[in-house]
């Protein structure tokens, strides 16, 4: 019958053989920790937000931006908005907007642009960056100045989605706070129309979030109207266009 035992000098691998192997083993070792260093960079996404003003004679104010997970909702239609967004909606200032979204757990980061209002055919951007997830949702919101609670954005838009280079844009409807009354009268507005009162904390008898139905305008008829025709908007007011640049 064969025998299995082995002499000891048949187990011992030659002495070369064994650096050789143990030095492999350490090359090994370094390129994970390399690639786990990567992963990790890998991780960052950035985001620029541009928005387009594409009124006619609508001034839009800051921008306040949101980069969120699902559970973040910052406006829902037929329902009464927050103070932030009632802040932003009647004075153009998203500081306190942004200050409410800080301290929801969804939210990954928040900011607003620097330049302050912005008119048609112009456009303002902002740049972000946060730790990446496939579920990564985007809000911007910006009043219309020329109004009395008008603002025009987007919610919970999905981003996560986007690859390095990659880019997405929506139109933007107009929605009515309705916080305010929407007297269109010099002094209620804080727009250069009207150059009047920005944020009031009492609230009108609706107070509840509605597309909003447009402005009346002097032109048409309303003689207390600050505004004229080149205030009007047809159904949208801005196009966002995020782009993922890392």
């Amino acid at each position: 019958m064969r025998s299995f035992n082995r002499s000891p000098s048949r187990n011992r691998l030659p002495t070369y053989l064994i650096v050789s192997l143990i030095s492999a083993g350490v090359l090994t070792l370094s390129g994970c920790f390399h690639d786990e260093a990567d992963d990790d960079m890998a991780t960052q996404a950035t985001y620029e937000v541009t928005v387009y003003n594409i009124t006619n004679g609508q001034p839009l104010t800051p921008l306040g931006v949101v980069v969120h997970e699902s559970g973040y909702m910052p406006w829902q239609l037929g329902e009464a908005v927050s103070t932030g967004l009632e802040t932003l909606a009647e004075s153009g200032d998203p500081s306190d907007f942004l200050t409410e979204a800080d301290a929801d757990s969804a939210v990954a980061m928040s900011t607003n642009s620097i330049n302050g209002p912005f008119g048609p055919g112009s456009s303002e951007m902002v740049s972000i960056t946060v730790d990446h997830t496939t579920s990564l949702q985007l809000t911007v919101a910006s009043m219309l100045a020329n109004t009395n609670d008008a603002f025009t954005g987007v919610r919970n838009w999905n981003i996560g989605g986007l690859a390095v280079g990659d880019s997405a844009s929506t139109m933007t409807h107009v929605f009515d706070a309705g916080t305010e009354a929407n007297t269109e009268t010099m002094g209620t507005m804080p727009g250069p129309a009207a150059g009047g009162q920005g944020f009031n904390a009492a609230r009108e008898t609706l107070n509840k979030l509605t597309i909003h139905g447009g402005v009346v305008t002097a032109d048409d008829g309303l003689a207390t109207s600050a505004l004229d025709e080149s205030h009007r908007w047809l159904g949208q007011a801005a196009k966002i266009v995020v782009m993922r640049t890392q």
